[in-house]
């Protein structure tokens, strides 16, 4: 569905791009449109990661610097026989994370300082798991429950999971996240407190119902 919705917000561009310039040029307008379209959406499916990491302030973290959140990636890329991402830290006391790249070979894990502070070695094992299934399948097979649930056999306990999105779910809403709308689908909660037009963005599924399918599994 994140994937989905990212190709068509483009095709939308796209077609603007081409609208505006058939009605400003005719057919020669609209082919120049379409080469600018095709330019935009080029630049954007290479340099996306970079874009959003720059957007929220991101900073690549060395392993000396947090030693337990590289041990905790590395177990679990391990696991499921991916290369060792990025890993990046974003200066915000809203408990949140995301994973972005257009490729296992050119991913990246960003978390937050808040979500650093607030969850154990467990709930944060959980946490990685599900960004990680959103790396392994590249969004295209795999939701947002899904990864849930995929991140959840990763790293072999359903309840890390369900007990980081209790209080995560939390969290974000006491000290929400100055977040873009077109980047919210890609956090493990939403970020957004918006209504109406704003959530067109989101992709998140109601929290308590990812809670129940992981508590329903058994491993």
């Amino acid at each position: 569905m994140n994937q989905f919705k990212t190709y068509f917000f483009l095709a939308l561009l796209t077609a603007l791009f081409i609208l505006v310039g058939w009605t400003l040029g005719g057919k020669t307008g609209a082919t120049y449109a379409l080469i600018l379209a095709a330019m935009f959406n080029l630049i954007t499916y290479w340099l996306s990661d970079k874009i959003i990491l720059k957007m929220y302030r991101a900073r690549k973290v060395a392993p000396g610097e947090s030693p337990e959140l590289y041990e905790i990636v590395g177990e679990l890329t391990n696991t499921a026989n991916l290369p060792m991402p990025k890993i990046y830290m974003i200066q915000s006391e809203s408990p949140n994370a995301f994973a972005t790249g257009r490729n296992p070979q050119n991913a990246a894990v960003a978390v937050t300082t808040g979500i650093m502070g607030l969850l154990s070695r467990e709930e944060l094992k959980g946490v990685i798991g599900h960004e990680l299934s959103h790396i392994k399948y590249r969004d295209i097979l795999i939701g947002t429950v899904a990864a849930t649930i995929a991140g959840a056999f990763l790293c072999r306990d359903p309840h890390y999971l369900a007990n980081a999105l209790r209080k995560l779910e939390t969290g974000a809403k006491r000290i929400p996240l100055e977040a873009n709308p077109s980047t919210a689908h890609l956090f493990i909660v939403n970020p957004l407190r918006g209504r109406g037009i704003m959530n067109l963005f989101s992709t998140h599924p109601p929290i308590q119902e990812r809670i129940k399918k992981l508590e329903e599994m058994t491993l």
